[in-house]
């Protein structure tokens, strides 16, 4: 009668250890790999940095256009970048300028001076 007992409580014991270990087990995994546990929160934190660069690429784009439509606003308008949004937009060439038309061998520069624009 006295072993039944202590078999019992050696068996209700160890069902106990392997029910908690299952428990935390259980309860460990998810906090690792569930929506909202650690690899998520890494995933997120990679996601983060991601977007915060494509969003500082952005704003320095975002600059420079605002720069360039800025120049051709009526009061401070840039006879440059007008010159060259008209030729630009018309498909027009200065007599005096120099076309290149095709790809350059690799390595191959252009050097020399160009002409001024008489005025």
């Amino acid at each position: 009668m006295v072993a039944n007992i202590r078999v019992r409580t050696a068996v209700a014991l160890a069902a106990l250890y392997v029910l908690s270990t299952l428990l935390i087990g259980y309860f460990g995994f998810h906090a690792y790999s569930g929506s909202r546990g650690l690899k998520a929160q890494q995933d997120l934190a990679e996601q983060l940095a991601t977007l915060s660069a494509e969003l500082a690429r952005l704003k320095a784009e975002r600059g420079e256009w605002e720069r360039r439509v800025a120049l051709l606003r009526p009061e401070s308008l840039d006879p440059d970048m007008l010159d060259e949004r008209a030729r630009a937009m018309l498909d027009y060439v200065h007599p005096r300028d120099l076309v290149f038309s095709g790809k350059l061998p690799a390595g191959e520069t252009i050097t020399g001076s160009i002409p001024a624009r008489p005025r």
